[in-house]
């Protein structure tokens, strides 16, 4: 499994742009092609795409963490690009998205193979749980609903390996202890915290990273 991380506020490679706001892509074999939130700005997301080498084209599901804009403002833009894509949006997702198969997050529910929601928690926001060989790794927007529970919740699905994406103003460091894979990006407040107590696990964010698992 690959996740590539398309936008962030920082950057990892050359030629890429940096902003406020998370999105990456997931891809697996024998799963399709998933995207994970569109950031802030939809010709910042195509771009960054198209320096790495991405096709918007092969998308074939959106998830949309929440409503923020800075994590849906490039949606309008890939949905130009992208005449097939699914999307799942969290129940407090008030936007009509015509044409589209869109289905309406409420509760934990699978997306595809290995690929759970962990429904919209705290009225919120959603996260992703997949299924690695080394456990289940969680993607997160901005943990609005807190890490410790968004850990929780995807936990029902195995034992957690690893996390990436915005923390927000997480600081109960001691919930991130067991994983053996944490990538803290976007919002997070706490990043040279989380560096400094988890060096072996953790990773620099920014887009460009890509991560093997």
């Amino acid at each position: 499994m690959r996740i590539t991380i398309i936008y962030d506020n920082e950057v990892r490679e050359e030629g890429l742009q940096a902003d406020w706001g998370f999105s990456c892509l997931i891809e697996a074999k024998e799963v399709p092609q998933i995207l994970f939130d569109t950031g802030a700005s939809g010709s910042i997301l195509l771009h960054n795409m198209r320096i790495l080498g991405l096709d918007p084209g092969a998308i074939r599901i959106i998830v949309l963490s929440h409503p923020h804009w800075d994590h849906v403002g490039g949606l309008s833009d890939i949905l130009e690009v992208n005449r097939d894509a699914e999307v799942y949006v969290p129940g407090s997702f008030r936007r009509t998205i015509p044409g589209r198969k869109v289905t309406s997050v409420r509760e934990p529910l699978q997306i595809c193979e290995g690929v759970f929601t962990t429904g919209e928690l705290e009225g919120i926001e959603q996260s992703l749980a997949i299924n690695t060989d080394k456990g289940v790794f969680v993607v997160v927007g901005c943990s609005h609903p807190g890490v410790g529970e968004i850990l929780d919740s995807a936990s029902r699905f195995g034992r957690v390996y690893g996390i990436v994406g915005g923390f927000h103003g997480f600081r109960d460091f001691e919930r991130l202890n067991g994983l053996s894979l944490i990538c803290p990006c976007h919002c997070t407040q706490y990043k040279s915290e989380i560096r400094r107590l988890f060096p072996e696990q953790c990773i620099e964010c920014g887009a460009g990273l890509v991560l093997e698992l």
